[in-house]
């Protein structure tokens, strides 16, 4: 009886294709390991940012920073009690709301839930700025809050309608806030790669779209900038 004739390829051309698959999937494996190891970094970097540049971390800071450059320790004195009141009371206030369970988080990710605590902060600094005012702080301090006031101005009715970014206006009010104050060319470009990484980082952690980060670093320049031009600064 006649055997089927069969077209076997020799064996070390066998051996090198099988090789060749091996190694095709073990690179599969190892790429899909290095891409989740990527994506939990990216998420890491991500969450962190958010939460060491809040926009209650940056309002609390920035004004005794302000007060110290403008005169000095009785200027940091100054900035710390607009630092109690523009940063101190909204912050109580949301963590009164996340302990409740009717805020998700210091984030304010609901936009839903915006409301009581922009207009909290919205009072705070009206109530500060008066304050300063009357008590003669420093001028440049008093343009800080001022500016924080035009910035929740423009920022707050948009968001009872869309979801702009706060990380982001306040950021990038604060990088030109220490524009004024510290050399402009690498405050500008150091503080535009740092507002860059957080609206990075906002989008990663699908908080918010390109647009809405986008829209927050605008409101954020564009109120900051002719309030301290207006103080002649």
């Amino acid at each position: 009886m006649l055997r089927e004739k069969r077209n076997f390829a020799p064996w070390p051309v066998r051996a090198r294709g099988l090789s060749k698959i091996g190694r095709a999937l073990g690179w599969r494996a190892v790429t899909g390991e290095g891409k989740a190891w990527a994506d939990a970094l990216a998420g890491r970097v991500a969450h962190w940012t958010t939460e060491l540049f809040a926009p209650q971390v940056l309002v609390i800071a920035l004004p005794p920073v302000v007060g110290l450059l403008a005169r000095g320790w009785a200027g940091a004195a100054w900035g710390l009690v607009a630092s109690l009141l523009c940063g101190g009371v909204p912050a109580t206030v949301i963590a009164l709301g996340v302990r409740a369970g009717r805020l998700d988080s210091r984030h304010l990710v609901d936009r839903s839930r915006r409301t009581v605590p922009l207009l909290s902060a919205l009072l705070a600094v009206v109530a500060t700025l008066v304050l300063l005012v009357l008590l003669g702080a420093p001028t440049l301090l008093v343009a800080t809050v001022t500016a924080m006031l035009a910035a929740l101005a423009v920022t707050v009715p948009v968001t009872l309608r869309w979801k702009i970014s706060f990380h982001a206006a306040v950021s990038a009010g604060t990088v030109v806030v220490f524009a004024h104050v510290l050399p402009p060319p690498p405050t500008v470009v150091t503080g535009a790669a740092l507002v860059a990484l957080i609206c990075w980082a906002r989008v990663r952690l699908t908080h918010h779209t390109p647009a809405q980060v986008v829209a927050g670093a605008l409101a954020g320049v564009g109120t900051a900038w002719p309030t301290l031009a207006a103080f002649g600064l």
